[in-house]
C-alpha cells in the first residue's frame, strides 16, 4: 500500500501565492518554490515516519503546469523537488511522480486498489480507483494509520 499526496493545494499553498497564475502563465516557477506549507509539517513528518515504520509507502503525485513548455516543466520539477527537501527534509519519499498536467493519477500511480490519495481536486479524487480524500481529512487519517 502507498499513501499518495498531491502537492499544489494539498500540502503546498500554491494558490495562496500572490499573482501565482500570472507567474505560471509567464513560465516563472517562483510560486512552486515559495508556496507555504498547508499543514503542520513537523507533525506531518512524524506521522509519515511512523507510517513508513509500519511498512506503508508514501509518495508524491503532482501535476506540472497546465501550459508549460518542456523547458519550463524542467524548472517546475526542480522547484517542486527543492520545496519537498526544504519543507520536509526528514521524509524519504518512496516515490515522487511529477507528471504532465491532466494525467490520470490513478494510472500514473499503478492502479493499486489499496492505495490512498490525498488531493484537493475533486476530479482526481473521483477518478481514483481506491480511497481518495481531501486535504482536510489528511492529518486525522494519518494519525489513524500511525497508531
Amino acid at each position: 500500500m502507498t499513501i499518495w499526496f498531491d502537492m499544489d493545494g494539498t500540502i503546498a499553498d500554491l494558490y495562496g501565492v500572490q499573482n501565482w497564475l500570472e507567474m505560471l502563465r509567464a513560465e516563472d516557477p517562483t510560486p512552486y518554490a515559495i508556496a507555504k506549507p498547508l499543514t503542520h509539517f513537523s507533525l506531518f513528518a512524524r506521522l509519515i515516519h511512523r507510517i513508513q515504520a509500519k511498512g506503508v509507502k508514501v509518495g508524491i503525485i503532482s501535476w506540472l503546469s497546465k501550459c508549460g513548455t518542456p523547458e519550463y516543466n524542467i524548472k517546475v520539477t526542480a522547484a517542486k523537488m527543492a520545496w519537498l527537501v526544504e519543507h520536509l527534509p526528514s521524509v524519504r519519499w518512496d516515490e515522487i511522480k511529477i507528471v504532465e498536467y491532466g494525467t490520470d493519477k490513478w494510472e500514473a500511480c499503478g492502479r493499486a486498489t489499496n492505495d490512498i490519495l490525498f488531493d484537493d481536486e475533486e476530479k482526481n479524487r473521483n477518478n481514483w480507483g481506491g480511497h481518495a480524500y481531501t486535504p482536510n481529512e489528511m492529518l486525522e487519517m494519518l494519525k489513524n494509520y500511525a497508531r
